[in-house]
């Protein structure tokens, strides 16, 4: 199996990466711990720039120029946990850009088994190089519009 596989795929400008639910996700009563899918979704948004990233090496290696050792950090985060998942269950985490700013890009990242909807985060990484934030890149931030124009949600 590739890992491209394994990092889920970009489609219509939203990032898709299954999950399966295992034990060690779950809590006393069988549901899914709530931080469980936090780390769902982390990796889902680093699957996503990965895939980015791969997608458009040269852009990457413009971005390390300009901003070395760049990295995206969580600045806030809303979220709303609608229905509960179980052991065993295999979950699409769904991972869209919302909104690129100057210094931060907002992301909307939804939690799906099926087609219900199990959790929704809209959540707000700020772009960080030599450890304090930065303005985005002008081609990362390109990149990432592109990605809004596609799925419409674009400002």
């Amino acid at each position: 199996m590739s890992n491209s596989a394994l990092d889920g795929e970009i489609r219509d400008g939203c990032h898709l990466m299954p999950v399966r639910v295992y034990y060690e996700d779950t809590d006393f009563s069988g549901a899914v711990y709530h931080a469980s899918y936090l780390r769902f979704m982390e990796r889902g948004r680093t699957n996503y720039l990965r895939l980015l990233g791969a997608d458009q090496r040269a852009l990457f290696e413009e971005v390390q120029r300009e901003a070395p050792g760049f990295a995206f950090v969580v600045r806030a985060m809303q979220i709303e946990f609608r229905k509960p998942a179980r052991m065993d269950d295999v979950l699409v985490v769904v991972t869209q850009p919302q909104e690129v700013k100057g210094a931060s890009i907002t992301l909307h990242q939804r939690v799906m088994r099926g087609p219900d909807l199990l959790v929704e985060a809209h959540v707000q990484v700020a772009f960080v190089s030599d450890g304090r934030a930065r303005r985005i890149p002008e081609a990362l931030r390109n990149a990432m519009a592109a990605d809004q124009e596609v799925t419409g949600r674009g400002e």
